[in-house]
Parts: C-alpha cells; structure tokens; sequence
C-alpha cells in the first residue's frame, strides 16, 4: 500500500472567526478591550491574577457555545487520503471537535489549566477557574495558555513537522505573529505551499510554489481539500 503524503496546516484565528469566535486581538492591539500585557502576560497575572482568570473564563464560556465550521470539517476528509498534522496558533479545540486527530497548539488550549509551579502538571478544565482552585500540592492554577514573554513550548514539534510536509497550508493567519511566523521558512525547498486568507498580505513571488487563496475558511478550504483528494483519487 502506497504511503500516504504528508501534510501539514498551519492555522490562526481567521479558521476560528466564522465559528463565531472572537479573535481576541482586535485592530487597534487590544484583546476584548483589554491591554494584551494586562490579560496575557506573567506580569499581568502577578499584577491583577482575579482579572486575567476571569478573561479566560468569558473566552472558555463562549467557546462552549460555538460549533467546528465546514472549514474545519474539511480538514478532517484529508485525513482518509493524506498523513495530516494541524499545527494551531488557536487556543480553542475546534479542530478536535471536528474530528483532527493530530493537533498541536502552539498557544496552549483554554480547555485546560496548569500549575502555577509545574508547568508540566496539566489538567483537563471546561468550567470557570478562580482564585483557590489549586493543584494537587496546594498551587494556584492558571490558564494553560502560552503568555507573552514565555516559552513556545512545542515550536520544535512544529518545526519538525513542516519539515517533513510534502504540502503545506495556511490557513487564516496573516503570518505576522512570531515565532509561528517562522515556521513557513522550515518547509522543504519546493514544497507546494497553499495560503487561505480573505486578506492575503503575501504574495506569489514570496515563496516558490505558493498558491494563494483569497477567500475565508469557510469558503477556501473546502475547495482547496477537494482538489487535493481528486488528485490522490
């Protein structure tokens, strides 16, 4: 049996927007009318912990309400033709509602919550999270999400995986945001890159082999992911 090719999509908060998610940075820089450094910063949580705890009990309650969208659901058909790693810089498990079975999160994930001491010990969390919930030592809890200023914790597991994708995509991210901007650059030379964006702010000369798509996820991806299995079909 031929071995399946493999690809990876890169995806931001454009792929969670039509799912009715508010992406939380706003034009103007501020996150739901908040400095970025007061809600997503270590300092912030030091300064004014009641503040940022509650920031993300609004973004966990409202994405208990929200659905995956048909760009989502897309990505879930490549995975009867193709090896299909999603690499997110969304803090929402969308992806995984849909049925992605290989999601890497780049910024962490609002469904759970971590150690204030131990990093490493991570539970599963889906109601608010308050002053006093502490881990099993008796450590406060915190929102497991990548602040500012910290640690990408698996940007090496990113980065191994676009360079090992025969095709790559992204998907509503303008590819500003580092360090998951770099990752583009680890792709193979050749590699088929396709870029979903209703705003694309690359352009073809960028890159070799890009293709852009200027639409949404929703009316992007499921084209693109069409296309791709009627050329392995």
């Amino acid at each position: 049996m031929k071995e399946k090719q493999k690809i990876v999509v890169l995806t931001g908060a454009g792929m969670s927007a039509e799912s009715g998610l508010k992406t939380f940075r706003d034009s103007n820089g501020l996150w739901e009318g908040h400095d970025v450094m007061e809600v997503a910063s270590p300092q912030g949580f030091a300064r004014n912990p009641e503040l940022v705890l509650e920031f993300y009990n609004q973004r966990r309650r409202q994405l208990l309400e929200v659905s995956p969208n048909t760009g989502h659901k897309a990505l879930v058909d490549l995975e009867t033709h193709y090896d299909v790693s999603i690499v997110t810089q969304n803090v929402d498990n969308l992806h995984e509602q849909a049925g992605s079975s290989h999601v890497v999160h780049l910024h962490g994930e609002l469904f759970k919550v971590r150690s204030t001491l131990d990093e490493t010990l991570v539970l599963d969390w889906k109601n608010d999270l308050v002053l006093g919930d502490l881990d099993k030592n008796g450590h406060q809890l915190r929102p497991h999400i990548v602040w500012f200023g910290e640690m990408v914790p698996l940007l090496e597991t990113a980065a191994q995986l676009t360079q090992e994708a025969d095709i790559l995509i992204i998907i509503g991210t303008s590819m500003q945001v580092y360090p998951a901007a770099s990752l583009v650059h680890y792709a193979k030379r050749g590699t088929p890159i396709y870029f979903i964006d209703p705003k694309p702010n690359i352009q073809a000369s960028d890159f070799g082999h890009l293709t852009i798509i200027s639409a949404t996820a929703v009316n992007g991806v499921p084209g693109l992911v069409a296309k791709l299995i009627e050329i392995v079909s």
